[in-house]
């Protein structure tokens, strides 16, 4: 039976997310990310890439090719509930979906041109969207992932591109090697350093050319550039860790703001836990100093969710790892080895005023937000 393979992608997110609550902004020059010296962008509007900026790039260079463009901040609980939205839409009409991220999914629709036509069917489902959510989408169709994702790419702003099945290299052959998955910066610098920039000129090579040059890397990228992934449409990916992390806007050695922030950034990390009904067992501090080295220290706990335990690990930690006495210029904290479950009440250490307090916060947070009460220690 051949294989249909849908690949949807929610065009510029972020951007039309925040363009959802305030309808100001369509149509301008927009950046989400952080809006100090050392902030990042997340992601920018199709008015603030035609002056050359894009995701990743510092901040303070976005604003030197665009002065003119606005800074939103990120509200990661608004993507969450409107990517959940688009997802739930979709596994209402299909029979197999693959979340790969907030704002993308992979759709089989394989055998179903035998009750509706699949192009027409996707069709239908991307106008269902737009219209349940306010969101532009786009995807690709064909017989397999990756030449779905690619003809997705090319189907942007807000379209959609069939690649019927045999017709797949001619569609590749003369796009950039950039639009293949696994190309990234230094695979791009290494084949283009070979004389290769084209899609065909990776289809006239032999394999084992691919296979020198760039180990089992390059049979992969090779079988890509050919249209060839028999990769399944995968239902459901387990959560394997979750993390936070900041950067200070001056590098600092103050031990209250230190811990404002690691506590701060674990009371959030414990709410998610409890949100998605997770427990962690694994924790890890990341230290960056002010001349970027980089140091870490790991400690497998009991499965639990509670801030109480999690905070005095995680200080433990700090104070083992932190021993250069050098300004601090990034810290962060990464929960892993998660599993699903609840948190059991330790009877040894928890006390009711404890959890009655945790149960409370959970509450508020859920009902006004995630920064809408903290702990004083965290003040």
């Amino acid at each position: 039976m051949e294989r249909n393979i849908v690949h949807c992608d929610l065009d510029t997110f972020f951007v039309s997310v925040a363009r959802l609550q305030n309808s100001a902004l369509i149509g301008k020059p927009m950046i989400v990310g952080g809006s100090s010296d050392r902030g990042v962008v997340s992601s920018c509007s199709y008015e603030a890439r035609k002056f050359g900026i894009h995701s990743a790039m510092p901040m303070r260079l976005a604003l030197q090719l665009c002065r003119e463009a606005i800074i939103v901040k990120g509200d990661y609980d608004e993507y969450s509930k409107y990517s959940n939205m688009v997802t739930e839409i979709i596994k209402e009409r299909t029979p197999l979906v693959e979340k790969a991220s907030i704002d993308e999914h992979y759709l089989d629709i394989t055998g179903m041109d035998k009750f509706f036509g699949c192009w027409q069917w996707t069709k239908e489902l991307r106008q269902s969207i737009i219209k349940e959510t306010g969101l532009p989408i786009s995807f690709g169709l064909s017989a397999n992932k990756t030449v779905s994702k690619i003809a997705t790419g090319t189907a942007k702003p807000c379209g959609e591109r069939q690649v019927n099945i045999g017709l797949e290299k001619n569609f590749l052959a003369p796009l950039s090697i950039k639009k293949i998955p696994m190309v990234g910066e230094k695979t791009y610098t290494l084949l283009r350093n070979m004389g290769i920039s084209k899609i065909l000129t990776l289809q006239q090579m032999e394999v084992f050319t691919m296979q020198r040059a760039l180990g089992e890397n390059g049979i992969s990228i090779w079988k890509k550039a050919n249209g060839v992934d028999d990769s399944p449409v995968v239902p459901y990916h387990e959560q394997k860790s979750m993390s936070k992390d900041h950067t200070f806007e001056t590098d600092t050695i103050d031990m209250a703001v230190l811990k404002k922030i690691l506590f701060t950034m674990i009371d959030e990390l414990a709410f998610d836990l409890r949100k998605d009904v997770k427990l962690t067992s694994c924790l890890t501090l990341k230290i960056r100093y002010s001349n970027f080295d980089t140091h870490t220290k790991q400690i497998k706990i009991p499965y639990t969710s509670s801030e109480r335990v999690l905070s005095e690990k995680i200080m433990l930690l700090f104070d083992k790892l932190y021993t250069r006495r050098m300004l601090i210029r990034l810290i962060g904290v990464k929960f892993s080895g998660l599993i699903t479950g609840s948190y059991q009440v330790d009877l040894f250490n928890d006390t009711i005023k404890d959890v009655s307090l945790s149960s409370a916060m959970d509450h508020i947070r859920l009902r006004f937000g995630v920064d809408k009460v903290l702990r004083g220690i965290s003040l």
